[in-house]
């Protein structure tokens, strides 16, 4: 049973950081490409950053991503990360966790076969 659940949101302040894990189980994470997505009240879901599985081992992040997000993951540990910093108050939304089997690391959710339940981060002062 494919199973993803996040961790890690919170309340921060403008200008910090906060680090999310996703902790996988039921599949080989270094088959699957995983990803970060987030969606903010009354807004679409939008792509954040993925990487993918080991034998290609790229990544890619959203424009507003990118200087301020890492992704990374721990294949023995089923793990993945996403460390935020410089955070904005756009930047509130919950953050979801999601894995495709092999995958090119699109940040489109449709591409996505299993989700998380979702972390919700605040940014606000």
């Amino acid at each position: 049973q494919v199973q993803l659940v996040e961790s890690g949101g919170g309340l921060v302040q403008p200008g910090g950081s906060l680090r999310l894990s996703c902790a996988t189980s039921g599949f080989t994470l270094s088959h699957y490409t995983v990803a970060w997505f987030r969606q903010a009240p009354g807004k679409e879901r939008e792509g954040v950053s993925s990487s993918t599985r080991s034998s290609d081992g790229s990544t890619r992040y959203a424009d507003f991503a990118k200087g301020r997000f890492t992704i990374s993951r721990d294949n023995a540990k089923n793990m993945v990360y996403l460390q935020m910093k410089n955070l904005k108050p756009e930047d509130t939304a919950v953050y979801y966790c999601a894995a495709e089997v092999l995958g090119s690391g699109v940040l489109e959710a449709d591409h996505y076969d299993y989700w998380g339940q979702g972390t919700r981060v605040t940014v606000s002062s």
